[in-house]
């Protein structure tokens, strides 16, 4: 059997330390060459990410992955488990797509036709700056790259401006002024060498720009239950040895942009490193539950609250409603 596969960003870490190679070399290894795969990354196809669900839902192709945020003005449902400073570590991160996973995976069967696979991240979203700041507040009056709408939420909490843009735009518009500052992963802004257009580095993780694997359902429904059971199973862990290496990564990310050591995966730079304050992480996690939940319960109402409160309240310790 031959998949045809969209992955992640193709020079990003996701997909050069893990997905080519499980999609490429591994899957055919240990299925004794009964399933190989052609792999790509959905951005050398000439997509920005945000219709790989719908083109995977047409047939496109059989299997896929892309950022839950870049789908974000699909439905808001699509944001809720990397809205912005819901998850100050990687464990909770961890705990917060696994639990919203049956969710989606129930949801985007009729939204897009696509059966959910998995879930992983990114290393941690972090600012990259091309002017110095000691902190959040000095965000205000600043133009903010963000990659989804909750980020932007957060940017402008802090009297900033959010400007969404994709990954590939981001190093002439922190060359030219259009932002000022860019938020991505540590290791994914390393890997893009932002540090060449950005002086400082504040490592607070707002998110995880969560990624979503998903099968065309038409394709999954038409395998054998043996076949699905050995790639679910191969993908669970995949996804754990993703998420392992994302906290992992975000140290390492942080020491590879300001040339610190350990510095194993990345790219050694001279960033400046901001230290983050106890007032900063007690401020994103005020600005989340003030500011960020209660927009995006709007957005998304009642039935989806609902789910959204039994699935992830319970790991947050917190609610939200429909004001």
């Amino acid at each position: 059997m031959d998949l045809n596969v969209l992955g992640s960003v193709s020079f990003l870490s996701s997909y050069e330390n893990y997905e080519q190679a499980f999609w490429n070399d591994r899957l055919p290894e240990v299925s004794g060459g009964r399933i190989r795969a052609t792999a790509r990354g959905f951005d050398q196809m000439g997509l920005k990410g945000g219709e790989v669900l719908r083109l995977t839902g047409q047939g496109v192709v059989d299997i896929s992955t892309t950022v839950l945020g870049y789908t974000a003005s699909d439905d808001p449902r699509n944001e809720a488990a990397d809205l912005a400073g819901l998850a100050p570590t990687v464990e909770q991160a961890h705990a917060i797509a696994e639990a919203y996973e049956p969710v989606l995976d129930s949801y985007f069967a009729g939204k897009y036709g696509v059966k959910v696979l998995a879930t992983w991240p990114y290393p941690a979203q972090v600012f990259y700056c091309n002017t110095e700041i000691n902190g959040l507040s000095d965000i205000a009056g600043k133009k903010v790259r963000t990659g989804n709408r909750t980020l932007a939420e957060f940017v402008t909490a802090l009297g900033g401006t959010g400007v969404t843009m994709a990954f590939a735009d981001v190093i002439p518009a922190l060359q030219t002024g259009v932002v000022d500052c860019a938020i991505t992963g540590t290791l994914s802004g390393n890997s893009a060498k932002w540090f060449e257009v950005a002086t400082h580095l504040y490592a607070l993780p707002v998110g995880w720009s969560t990624m979503v694997t998903a099968a065309n359902l038409n394709f999954w429904n038409g395998l054998n239950r043996e076949t699905q059971d050995f790639l679910q199973a191969e993908l669970n862990t995949l996804e754990d040895e993703i998420w392992k290496g994302a906290g992992e990564e975000t140290q390492d990310g942080i020491n590879c942009n300001v040339g610190a050591d350990p510095c194993t995966v990345g790219v050694k730079a001279g960033m400046t490193l901001v230290p983050v304050s106890d007032g900063d992480r007690a401020l994103l996690d005020r600005i989340t539950h003030e500011v960020i939940l209660p927009k995006w319960a709007e957005r998304c109402g009642g039935d989806c609250v609902a789910e959204f409160n039994q699935a992830i309240g319970p790991i947050i310790g917190a609610t939200t409603e429909v004001n």
